[in-house]
């Protein structure tokens, strides 16, 4: 088993600032848990204190049942990969993969044995005789991987390990962390700024800002539930719509979201939902995925300023109003001018649309005030 908890985690450097609040994260066997957010929320910071790196202000660390506070991090059976690979550049790969082992005095015969599997895994056996500085970026990252993997630690870290890539390396190299997991089937915590990796990577996703937990949930959950205003602008690319001055109107017994002028009787689940919290009529900002976007019907208007033609589809930059608005278009059966300076009409389904709070800037449906993740000030929570 390699569980990891962490409870109310908190990390308060000299200086008195504070870098993390208060993190409560249970990480189950062969879990792969990213931390994601924007540069300075804290997630780096976190996974140093997992590995032993920086020490805990405040709060517990379990690793497999037994508390790690003030475990040595050689001794708390974890691998870390970091983002500048860390390799020693006077040793051929071979000798930086097998270093760990010959500190350990482990057998020559079984490092020989171990470093030749790993390497194989990696498709690196070719490399072993070479200096670092003779490999690419993303041989480098590899030979960083094979390190740690020699150990067979109980959790893999790692600290933004695609970020020196270049997008196509990225790619590749993230492909092979994928199947990687699958081969070895260890417990992962893995750090980055990019949701794209967050969204392909992860089993579960904690988006982080400014230190403190805004929301942990599966991908796809983040993208269709996203519980505040920064998780929504944060999680999707292109990046969701804000419709802000829209309405949360109640009529009849029903429901109904102003937009623009444009009414959207909302579907049963939204109904119940917001039945279930005795939701008053508000302002609210209404927030839509361009990709559930429809052109060429509906009641809502836009002058497209940017058609981009992206082959399958198109990336459409309009403006209603004071609002952008980004649509993603399939060109298959479109049937519609979106070419630009042309005026196009669009719409959603009621079911898609989110409602966040004018005032709060919490998700009306999916917030829930109970919640661990619920710990950040309102301040925190949709500033973005």
């Amino acid at each position: 088993m390699s569980e990891v908890l962490l409870k109310g985690l908190k990390k308060v450097y000299d200086n008195k600032v504070t870098a993390v609040h208060d993190v409560n994260l249970h990480i189950k066997d062969k879990e792969f848990i990213v931390l994601v957010g924007p540069s300075g929320c804290g997630k780096s910071t976190t996974l140093r204190m997992v590995a032993g790196l920086e020490d805990i202000s405040d709060g517990e660390l379990y690793i497999d049942g037994a508390l790690m506070n003030d475990i040595a991090p050689k001794d708390r059976d974890i691998a870390m990969v970091f983002q500048n690979y860390a390799l020693y550049p006077h040793m051929s790969v071979y000798d930086n993969m097998a270093f760990a082992l010959k500190l350990k005095h482990t057998p020559k015969d079984v490092i020989d044995a171990k470093v030749k599997e790993v390497a194989e895994i990696l498709d690196i056996t070719q490399y072993l005789n070479r200096k670092p500085k003779a490999l690419s970026g993303g041989q480098r990252q590899r030979v960083a991987i094979g390190r740690a993997m020699v150990r067979d630690p109980k959790v893999f870290l790692m600290d933004e390990p695609l970020s020196n890539l270049d997008a196509k390396l990225r790619n590749q190299m993230r492909a092979e962390i994928i199947k990687l997991r699958q081969r070895i089937n260890t417990t992962f915590m893995y750090v980055t700024h990019d949701q794209t990796e967050a969204m392909t990577l992860a089993d579960r996703i904690v988006i982080m800002k400014d230190g403190f937990v805004n929301q942990i949930g599966t991908p796809q959950d983040l993208f269709n539930k996203p519980v505040n205003l920064f998780v929504a602008g944060f999680i999707g690319m292109p990046v969701m719509n804000f419709f802000a001055g829209s309405k949360l109107l109640l009529e009849g017994g029903k429901y109904i979201a102003e937009i623009r002028g444009v009414r959207f009787e909302l579907d049963a689940f939204q109904q119940k939902a917001l039945k279930s919290r005795n939701q008053k009529p508000c302002e609210i900002t209404a927030g839509i995925r361009p990709q559930h976007i429809s052109v060429g019907k509906g009641g809502l208007s836009a002058k497209i300023e940017v058609s981009e033609m992206m082959g399958s589809e198109y990336n459409i930059h309009a403006r209603t109003g004071d609002d952008e608005v980004v649509m993603v278009i399939p060109t298959v059966g479109l049937g519609t001018d979106v070419s630009m300076g042309s005026t196009v009409n669009f719409t959603t389904l009621p079911e898609l649309i989110q409602l966040f709070d004018k005032e709060t800037g919490n998700n009306l449906i999916w917030y829930d005030p109970a919640s661990a993740e619920a710990n950040a000030p309102e301040s925190m929570k949709y500033n973005f």
